[in-house]
């Protein structure tokens, strides 16, 4: 019988669009940790609804306990001289205490180490899934294998109203 607590893993992200990168992301966390909160963080002035973006997490990944968060706080470090007190306190405001951070970017070894957790680094050089929203929002139909189903509806109403009919 083992004595060890459960472990309580952490992603946070704009999910813009929800792609199969963060996908095999959160799939890694779920098979990973006990427990995986997953914080969809978005600002009003961003392309992509915020709300729908929750919707497409939550709906995909109901094993985890998915957050949207919607408070306006600097994204970059370099944007507030006290970015990282006021990222744990957000954390801290809607996820329980952190063991382990995943992260598919560098930034994570500073916000695990901020929270007193351990950063999972899972596909760093985007090797297993070979995609970026950013690419995704540029080119959809370019990069259709890499955006799940519950997504896909979206682009398509996208591409409808712009008269893409390729």
């Amino acid at each position: 019988m083992s004595n060890a607590r459960p472990t309580h893993g952490l992603i946070l992200g704009k999910f813009m669009p929800l792609t199969m990168g963060h996908c095999h992301l959160i799939e890694s966390g779920l098979r990973t940790a006990d427990t995986l909160t997953v914080l969809v963080c978005s600002l009003t002035r961003e392309p992509i609804d915020g709300r729908l973006r929750y919707e497409w997490v939550r709906d995909t990944f109901p094993a985890a306990r998915v957050v949207h968060v919607t408070d306006e706080v600097p994204s970059y470090p370099h944007e507030h001289p006290d970015f990282w007190a006021i990222w744990r306190a957000l954390i801290a405001r809607y996820a329980p205490p952190v063991d382990l951070v995943f992260t598919s970017e560098r930034y994570g070894d500073q916000l695990a180490a901020e929270l007193g957790a351990r950063h999972v680094l899972v596909d760093l050089d985007r090797r297993t899934v070979p995609i970026s929203a950013t690419q995704v929002r540029a080119d959809p139909l370019a990069h259709w294998e890499y955006i799940p189903e519950r997504v896909r509806p979206y682009f398509l109403a996208q591409l409808r109203s712009q008269g893409d009919e390729r």
